[in-house]
Parts: structure tokens; C-alpha cells; sequence
């Protein structure tokens, strides 16, 4: 989805000074975006920051995200718009190894990441975005009933019953009451 206004070259930038950013996608790529991520809308959206040289070869990414998303609340399914304002932060070191392998240890800074030869800024606020979205929004006064359920002829399970240290505590609380005979 990124055009070539939202690819930085980062081996050919130069090095001695930082470089403003702001993008600000139009309705159709809105919707795109929304489409991906599996949610209503995004109404608004801007990821504006500045890219840092850091040190001799790295660089450092530093953005706010804006936007305004509409999801469907988990229980109602009714449209819950939400606000978001997160800082992005990055951290592009020249030095560091891609990691190989089926397990991958995570490094201790969780914003770095190997040098890339370019940078994409539609990947970058994108990823943010699906980061702070909301995992479970709810409409305002949304609650989970509780449902019971129960063969004809039986007593139904009620949550309480089903916890597994419930009936322990009954016992406990019966031999207690003996004991105390």
C-alpha cells in the first residue's frame, strides 16, 4: 500500500540531520487498512514523527499515532468508536543480526530491530495501528448475561458450581461444622 512517498531510503539519507514525517492516508486507503486489520472503519489517521540518526550507522524513529477507529463491540456488536493517541518508537541498528531459527529469543528492547535498506512508513503505522487497537471493545454498558443451560430434568451448572475448588470449599465449610459439634 505504500507509495514511493512512504519509502525512505535510509542508506542514502544523510547522516547529520533528522527528517520530518506525516502521513495522513485519504479516505480509500482508510478503508483498505480497516478491511485488513477486520475492523468497521478508520475515520482518522495520521502518523507524523521524525526519523533520528543515532550514533555512527543507526537510526531512531520517533512518531505519535493518531486515529480514530470503529469496531464492533464483542457482545452487542454495535459500533464502538474509539480514540487513539500512542507514541511509535523504533530503533534501527546497523549491528544487529536478523534472528534465524524456529525459536527466537526476544531481545531486551522490544523497539529495535535490524538496519533495513529502506524504510517503509505505511508498514510502520500500519503495524502500530493493529498494535493499539482495542482487543475486545465493548458499547457503553455492555455486560456478558450469564446463561445457564441444562438437560430437561436436570438441575442446570451454575458458574459458581463449576469453579473446581467449589466443592472443596462446601466440604471444608461441612467438616468444619462437624467438627465444631
Amino acid at each position: 500500500m505504500a507509495d514511493e512517498a512512504h519509502i525512505l531510503p535510509l542508506a542514502r539519507l544523510p547522516r547529520g540531520n533528522e527528517r520530518s514525517f506525516e502521513i495522513t492516508p485519504e479516505a480509500q486507503a482508510r478503508a483498505r487498512l480497516a478491511e485488513e486489520l477486520g475492523i468497521t472503519s478508520v475515520r482518522k489517521l495520521r502518523l507524523a514523527g521524525r526519523l533520528v540518526p543515532d550514533g555512527a550507522r543507526d537510526w531512531r524513529l520517533e512518531a505519535m499515532l493518531g486515529a480514530t477507529v470503529v469496531q464492533p463491540c464483542v457482545i452487542t456488536a454495535e459500533p464502538v468508536t474509539t480514540r487513539i493517541d500512542e507514541p511509535v518508537l523504533r530503533r534501527y541498528l546497523a549491528d544487529m543480526d536478523e534472528p534465524e531459527g524456529d525459536e527466537v529469543e526476544m531481545p531486551e528492547d522490544d523497539a529495535a530491530e535490524p538496519l533495513p535498506a529502506t524504510l517503509d512508513l505505511w508498514a510502520i503505522l500500519a503495524e502500530a495501528l493493529a498494535l493499539a487497537l482495542p482487543l475486545y471493545p465493548r458499547a457503553e454498558g455492555a455486560a456478558l448475561d450469564s446463561a445457564v443451560f441444562a438437560p430437561p430434568g436436570t438441575e442446570p451448572l451454575t458458574d459458581e458450581q463449576a469453579k473446581p475448588l467449589a466443592g472443596l470449599a462446601a466440604l471444608r465449610d461441612k467438616l468444619k461444622g462437624a467438627s465444631e459439634d
